[in-house]
């Protein structure tokens, strides 16, 4: 062998890496075209649309974040985890009352109403020291000499409103002669009329007398029109106006008569209490 050849050698490999270089990629393509014969001969790749911003309409603003909510109560959350708690230990008591379950319950139910009877001395106190929220002093009072004095000035408001209705109202008293419900009755409408000023009326549906009223009237259809199916019966009458409100049936003390005949002739009562307005013909006036 001779030594002319050896400068041909890194030639030779310079060659060769090249042409394994060329070979591969020559190689991968062949793969790559046989991989997407697909797309056949000729084939054509719109290119991907670009994300373009859409400027909004005139006259509309940029929207905004929401506004965040303001933070909550720590007393809020606490009462609710404690509600939900209490709710699920309770459940689970029902599902499975084991001692375990059911004495978790009773612990936490005692720990709940201890924090409610707090409460319920704390406001007693405050209703004690601020006369506006005492109840006791609101409407009716409790204490038994100042339910007294309250029954007392009531009775004398009342009685002096039932005088002033007096001038233009009547009582229709509706009877029966046979009805020992309407003689007993009787005197108790009689002395209240003497006593608060407001004619009565007495109608009898039979036609009979009654001891108390001897210048009762006979029916004349108007215990019809009302459909007067009980007595004795009581009704608020204006005359001149034929507005006629039930006030009772059956036997009414003397109380009895001053609330209702305080509570129908409110003008809110019209909204919530049955009335007759109709064009009756009311009995004739005495001579």
């Amino acid at each position: 062998m001779t030594i002319r050849n050896r400068p041909a050698l890194p030639l030779l490999l310079t060659f060769a890496v090249i042409l394994g270089s060329h070979g591969a990629t020559a190689q991968d393509a062949a793969s790559r075209y046989w991989a997407d014969s697909w797309r056949g001969w000729h084939f054509y790749e719109a290119p991907a649309p670009e994300e373009r911003e859409h400027p909004l309409p005139p006259g509309k603003a940029t929207p905004t974040a929401p506004p965040t909510q303001p933070s909550r109560a720590p007393e809020l959350v606490e009462f609710e985890r404690l509600q939900k708690t209490l709710e699920e230990t309770r459940n689970i008591a029902i599902m499975r009352p084991s001692e375990a379950n059911v004495r978790r319950y009773m612990e936490l139910e005692s720990q709940v109403v201890a924090r409610a009877s707090y409460f319920a001395d704390v406001a007693q106190r405050v209703a004690w020291a601020t006369p506006q929220l005492d109840p006791t002093l609101q409407g009716r009072p409790v204490n038994a000499k100042a339910l007294e004095v309250f029954d007392q000035a009531e009775l004398v408001d009342r009685s002096r409103a039932i005088a002033d209705l007096g001038k233009d109202h009547v009582l229709f008293f509706f009877y029966r002669s046979d009805c020992p419900y309407c003689h007993a009755f009787a005197p108790t409408l009689a002395a209240f009329q003497a006593r608060h000023g407001i004619q009565v009326v007495a109608i009898s549906v039979d036609g009979g007398p009654l001891p108390g009223f001897p210048s009762a009237r006979p029916d004349n259809g108007i215990a019809t029109a009302l459909k007067v199916s009980q007595v004795p019966a009581v009704y608020l009458a204006q005359p001149f106006t034929g507005k006629i409100s039930p006030i009772g049936f059956g036997v009414l003390s003397e109380s009895q008569l001053l609330e209702r005949i305080a509570v129908v002739s409110t003008p809110q009562a019209e909204a919530v209490l049955p009335t007759t307005t109709q064009g009756l013909a009311l009995p004739p006036e005495a001579p």
